[in-house]
């Protein structure tokens, strides 16, 4: 089956799920806003207990007001609360999902486990914390959808990560490891799920700012920049909407690194 052409709300009768929105600020809410405008239902997980360690958590309210933005766009939404470090969350928020909208065809791997842990302070619980979210929970939705999924076409699957590949991170030695294994996990899941008309892809955004850069961290990145401005969740959530959409098609296995020209030297 072909399909067709991208039309402005080409994505009208499919649902999508994108993990880890608890914030309407970051890049999870600014890709539900975008799947919803283009005509698809959107359902997104949340979890406040990890955000809420954090200066830029926001309001506890935020899940429940990006739902109520989603609808307002015209979508059928639903925020539902998961904590995938669970190992059995992915399969029980999809069971979820499929109860309050149906089932899903497009995926948005977008939830994070994130601190800073040098080799100096590394150790295995850091280790473990990262990987459930970052790789076990992503690996085990994508699979899952996969086996679910009947359209026959128009199956998406994107992945989010963090440019690993292009320079050293060597504050944050779990978090790039594990976002190393999404990338790999991308390319070798992707022939795999193509006859079944699922498309799986990834994106590196670079630096964007979701809330969480100082005034200090944003002098010293903005100079990398040769577009003179940082990273925003619109940026991102533009180019996976385009993924998700029919025009995307043919493209798969791809790790896009979508950075503004980012300046890692």
């Amino acid at each position: 089956m072909v399909e067709s052409p991208a039309s402005g709300r080409e994505l009208s009768g499919r649902i999508a799920l994108v993990t880890g929105a608890s914030r309407r600020r970051g890049i999870g809410a600014a890709v539900a806003r975008a799947l919803a405008a283009r005509g698809a239902d959107v359902a997104f997980s949340h979890w406040r207990p990890y955000d809420a360690a954090f200066p830029w958590a926001g309001e506890a309210t935020e899940p429940d007001d990006l739902e109520a933005e989603l609808r307002q766009l015209g979508a059928r939404a639903a925020a539902i609360a998961s904590d995938l470090s669970v190992a059995d969350a992915p399969e029980r928020l999809l069971d979820e999902v499929e109860a309050l909208l149906g089932p899903v065809s497009i995926l948005v791997n977008n939830a994070a486990h994130s601190t800073n842990d040098g080799y100096e302070r590394l150790d295995a619980a850091a280790i473990d914390a990262h990987y459930a979210v970052n790789t076990r929970a992503t690996m085990l939705l994508s699979v899952e959808l996969a086996r679910r999924f009947s359209f026959g076409s128009g199956g998406r699957i994107v992945n989010l990560t963090t440019g690993q590949a292009l320079g050293p991170m060597p504050d944050e030695l779990a978090y790039a490891a594990t976002k190393g294994a999404v990338e790999a996990f991308t390319r070798s899941l992707a022939p795999a799920v193509a006859p079944l008309g699922i498309t799986v892809n990834a994106v590196n955004p670079g630096p964007t700012d979701t809330g969480w850069i100082s005034p200090e961290l944003r002098d010293a990145l903005l100079p990398k920049f040769p577009m003179g401005r940082l990273g925003t969740p619109e940026d991102a959530a533009r180019l996976i909407a385009w993924l998700a959409s029919p025009d995307a098609a043919w493209v798969t296995g791809q790790v896009i690194a979508s950075e503004g020209g980012f300046v890692r030297q």
